[in-house]
């Protein structure tokens, strides 16, 4: 399958860049941006914290749901959920079809920019966002076909993942 025609799937911790980026590269690259999150919400036609009220399980099958759902498409960007790498079946349907790219940003710029309060998981603790670095980033490397370091600029990131992606 040509790249043109791949899906570039953005993964990476909560606050790393995921939706920012994607919005980016979507206009960079006259794509389509998808992003999951955003589609569970109009699926279950509440928020993600609301949804998690109910219990992470919930979520994550909502989550294969959607990522289910884009198993078919081409040319997308897709912005992923941090969790979504904590099923295997989520990210054998995203590389069917898609470049895995991980976003990977320090714990200490992404704590400085991010709000916890509105993060479910994070549960307004900061160390807990250390405790999901820890049980992630195996993962995060483990799946992904690239990782692109998010340190500066954020435009400075996007050209990155385009170089990588169609040399340049």
């Amino acid at each position: 399958m040509n790249i043109r025609d791949k899906n570039i799937v953005l993964i990476g911790m909560p606050g790393c860049g995921k939706t920012s980026l994607g919005m980016l590269l979507a206009q960079m690259l006259g794509r389509k941006l998808t992003d999951i999150d955003l589609c569970i919400e109009e699926q279950a036609g509440c928020t993600i914290s609301d949804i998690f009220q109910e219990g992470e399980e919930v979520f994550r099958n909502l989550e294969t749901e959607a990522v289910l759902a884009l198993e078919e498409e081409k040319a997308l960007i897709i912005a992923t959920g941090g969790g979504v790498v904590k099923r295997a079946s989520n990210m054998e349907s995203l590389k069917k079809n898609g470049i895995i790219v991980y976003i990977d940003r320090s714990i200490k710029d992404i704590a400085a920019d991010i709000d916890i309060g509105k993060r479910p998981l994070l549960g307004n603790r900061s160390d807990r966002l250390m405790q999901l670095y820890s049980e992630r980033h195996e993962l995060y490397k483990k799946y992904s076909d690239f990782i692109v370091k998010n340190e500066g600029e954020i435009g400075e990131t996007a050209k990155k993942i385009i170089n990588i992606l169609y040399g340049g």
